[in-house]
């Protein structure tokens, strides 16, 4: 499965067509194990080329794939023997590459044993944090050195740690509060607690998501960060709102005031059906049409919501592939789209509406510099600030800026636009 990463498509769905058939423990384990060898790839990939002496370049693809995989065995699966991490991963070597390609295995994997992971393998992070933050950091270094460039060294390392780190399960209760959501789950055996700032439920590390769907079933999965950009979007009741990149539907289900009419629209037939699925659950009335949001066929809505596409950079804890997929010219390369989408949504929205423009992205190309292109390009919009949010995750302009190393939170980024009268 996370070869099929490599080539591009996303863990999570390469994941749940691998592993439909496992059992829940095998599922668990198979789980830990990608994710987390995706995770600390660049960690890992460090430590391994200290024993590969013609470098990590010359080994077969599959050859690297094994030796990842033990290697986040040995070092960060504790469960798991050292003998038994080293023979399976020598066993997947030698059924893709042969003998002696199992042999460098073996040997490379009981060095990596006996090294472990002291920081003291790494480049020093005082004096070389872009090469201490790639490495240990494990993520790539054009990247590292863009934030570096931003923030100080101990926020990026903040927020590497953040990046890394296995992201809790949240919850938003539709039909309830956060804290009798809470009770009920308690009370079913799930642990929870209230997220400050949001609608959220934090569920326990142990608690099972799918026990707490049952407790909860009018509830919608949702990071804290993109709960805070539905509170942020205070959409006032009574108002037709158009989603224009909507699924799976999440940030439209979740809206705290219950608009009179919503409209969900994705270019993707099947990604529209999710939303459908997801409102037939929670017991939400939502119109959908398949269109590309460069093109909406719509008029005059009170609120438009664009959601979009980006590169991801505030939620590479989830999705700790993108990082690896991700290149020096992505950001330029969204921000076209994104300008496309803000300035179709601009001519939907009806004089006096309101257009929310939000991403998961850190990258002020896609962020705020979208934003000023589009008030420059349209007097017609001016930025408007809302408190439906505390002031902690506003800049000083009034637009949501929700950072994982402050937060512990996704990354999230949201402006809200008013046309005039």
């Amino acid at each position: 499965m996370r070869r099929q990463a490599e080539r591009g498509r996303r863990l999570d769905r390469a994941f749940d067509d691998e592993a439909a058939h496992l059992e829940p423990r095998e599922r668990a384990f198979a789980h830990e194990l990608a994710y987390g060898a995706t995770r600390l790839r660049g960690r890992l990939d460090h430590l391994l080329a200290r024993h590969v002496h013609r470098g990590l370049e010359a080994l077969e693809a599959s050859v690297l794939e094994g030796l990842r995989l033990g290697a986040y065995q040995l070092l960060y699966m504790g469960g798991v023997p050292t003998y038994a991490a080293v023979s399976q991963s020598v066993d997947l070597v030698r059924e893709e590459a042969g003998d002696k390609a199992a042999g460098l295995a073996n040997a490379v994997l009981r060095r990596v044993a006996d090294d472990g992971d002291g920081l003291e393998l790494f480049p020093d992070f005082a004096t070389d944090p872009g090469g201490f933050l790639a490495t240990w950091g494990s993520h790539p270094r054009w990247l590292v050195d863009r934030w570096l460039a931003r923030w100080d060294r101990d926020a990026v390392r903040t927020l590497v740690e953040a990046d890394n780190r296995r992201p809790p399960v949240y919850l938003v209760p539709l039909d309830c509060t956060p804290a009798e959501a809470e009770a009920r789950l308690a009370a079913a055996g799930v642990p929870a607690e209230p997220v400050d700032w949001t609608g959220c439920v934090r569920l326990g590390s142990d608690a099972s998501p799918a026990l707490a769907f049952e407790v909860l079933p009018h509830a919608v999965a949702q990071d804290p960060a993109a709960n805070l950009v539905t509170r942020y979007a205070d959409v006032p009741p009574g108002t037709k709102v158009a989603d224009l990149c909507a699924a799976p539907g999440g940030k439209l289900l979740a809206l705290p005031n219950r608009p009179v009419y919503t409209l969900a629209v994705d270019r993707s037939e099947a990604r529209l059906r999710m939303v459908r699925d997801n409102a037939a659950r929670t017991e939400r009335r939502v119109g959908l049409a398949v269109a590309d949001a460069r093109r909406p066929p719509l008029l005059h809505m009170d609120v438009v919501l664009l959601d979009a596409p980006c590169t991801g950079t505030g939620t590479l804890a989830r999705r700790p592939d993108a990082r690896w997929r991700l290149t020096p010219d992505s950001v330029g390369e969204m921000t076209d789209l994104q300008a496309d989408m803000l300035k179709a949504a601009a001519d939907v929205v009806a004089p006096g509406g309101l257009l929310v423009y939000s991403t998961c992205t850190l990258e002020p190309e896609e962020n705020e510099d979208r934003v000023e292109a589009l008030l420059a390009a349209r007097d017609d919009f001016r930025l408007e600030a809302t408190d439906a949010v505390p002031a902690e995750v506003l800049d000083g302009r009034g637009q949501l800026v929700v950072l994982p190393q402050d937060t512990g939170f996704d990354g999230a980024f949201a402006a809200r636009l008013r046309r005039a009268s």
